[in-house]
């Protein structure tokens, strides 16, 4: 979810230069003066096309009030980095996928986990929200934070999304891989498209305990109370030895891909679908870093998807950040460059190759302010950044909030952002100039 903006100052300000000028932005590349100069009404919020239905992957959504994805979301829909060979997050997904594939394996001899990296990024919200146990005024069901299609119908803002379908369809044991998206802040680390992987596996009583001594007594289920540690509906070794094998899953797994002698540390925490709950942090290079949640399942779940008699744990772990740590990548916007210098560099003869990203601009960046009345009560900051992405594309590198200026009759928010050139295109001018009119409320 994004952050709330906790940096304020007392913005100077006159009534012409904040209702009627027109805020010039510079720093877009020459290539772009075409395009430069744009009109945007006082309601900038995130709007669908400019039709009745929503047009996407073939099928079409009718619009209503709950509509809000933009032309630029809509346009990274089927990109699918993630299946694009050679590409950082495909070579990530392939790492984890060989591990898999390699170390658990089924009674006869074929992988254990089956691997879906195809599954459509639209998605109700039942799914989404409803079959992850979300509540309904669960604060990460807002507007402000998913892209809507209509009231019904959404970008998936998790591939947790896909949980209930999988186990449903009688899956013990899969990874889910695909596109996400959540309206965020823009810098370097935040983008409202990114890739995640969803990773379940589901018990039975006697896969359980049949390695256990004297463990034909022990059971999975009982009606107890639920604590800080265990679910109700478990009993304490069942939940032990679930947690057990999922953190030395993961354990594995991040020493498989950062290599031997990874510190790691977990840290409890709170989802609506797992409990109890960890995040994984592992030092790397002398930092901690976070790196996934993941938890036991929560078992009104499993048992809405017709696996009564299991039990199970999940985790999830976002593509780009393993990649940005184990390339050092800097900034999440380069994972959608199409510039060769930067897709050359992950091209070798196995997924292992140890690559360091080499920076390709040579440019500073270029800082403008911006000043303008809030259009109405209902503007939050991700209106604001969905049109920044809008007309600015990834040129804009980041957007921070220094001033909020509370005025008599209209609010008035002084926002300053960093611009400069494609990250990826070095050769480029940052000369040319975009401006469009922010038009208010008329005030006193």
């Amino acid at each position: 979810m994004a952050m709330l903006w906790k940096f304020m100052r007392v913005a100077k300000y006159s009534k012409t230069t904040a209702l009627s000028s027109k805020v010039k932005v510079r720093g877009i590349p020459t290539h772009s003066r075409h395009s430069s100069s744009k009109s945007v009404p006082s309601d900038f919020g995130a709007s669908a096309p400019c039709s009745n239905t929503v047009e996407l992957l073939g099928k079409s959504y009718p619009q209503d009030d709950y509509t809000n994805v933009t032309e630029k979301i809509l346009s990274k829909v089927g990109k699918n980095l993630h299946n694009r060979k050679h590409h950082p997050l495909w070579l990530i997904k392939e790492q984890v996928k060989e591990h898999f594939y390699k170390h658990y394996l089924g009674r006869r001899g074929t992988p254990l986990f089956s691997v879906y990296d195809g599954l459509s990024p639209v998605v109700t919200v039942q799914q989404n929200f409803d079959s992850l146990l979300i509540p309904q005024n669960h604060a990460s069901r807002r507007k402000e934070d998913n892209y809507y299609l209509n009231r019904d119908h959404m970008l998936r803002a998790h591939t947790s999304a896909h949980q209930w379908d999988l186990i449903h369809s009688g899956l013990d044991a899969f990874l889910a891989v695909g596109d996400v998206y959540r309206r965020d802040t823009i810098d370097s680390t935040h983008y409202p498209v990114f890739h995640q992987m969803e990773g379940v596996r589901l018990f039975s009583c006697h896969e359980l305990f049949s390695s256990i001594k004297d463990g034909e007594g022990l059971q999975l289920f009982e009606q107890g109370h639920r604590t800080a540690h265990k679910q109700e509906c478990h009993t304490m070794e069942a939940v032990r030895l679930v947690e057990f094998n999922l953190k030395q899953v993961l354990t594995k797994l991040m020493t498989h891909i950062f290599g031997d002698g990874l510190q790691v540390r977990w840290v409890d925490c709170y989802f609506p679908f797992t409990h109890p709950s960890f995040e994984m942090e592992i030092n790397f290079q002398g930092e901690w870093m976070e790196v996934l949640g993941c938890g036991v399942m929560e078992q009104q779940l499993v048992n809405s998807a017709g696996a009564q008699d299991k039990i199970g744990w999940a985790f999830g772990l976002g593509l780009e950040r393993l990649a940005m740590i184990l390339y050092d990548i800097p900034d999440i916007r380069l994972f959608w460059s199409e510039d060769e210098r930067f897709l050359k560099q992950f091209i070798g003869p196995h997924i292992w190759q140890k690559v360091k990203f080499q920076p390709l601009s040579r440019y500073p960046p270029l800082i403008n302010d911006i000043s303008f009345w809030l259009p109405s009560e209902t503007y939050s900051q991700n209106d604001f950044y969905d049109l920044v992405r809008t007309i600015g594309g990834d040129l804009i590198e980041k957007v921070v909030l220094l001033d909020e200026f509370a005025h008599p009759n209209a609010p008035l928010c002084s926002l300053r952002f960093i611009t400069c050139k494609p990250q990826a295109g070095a050769e480029e001018t940052c000369d040319t100039e975009i401006s469009w009119s922010l038009m208010g409320e008329e005030s006193a």
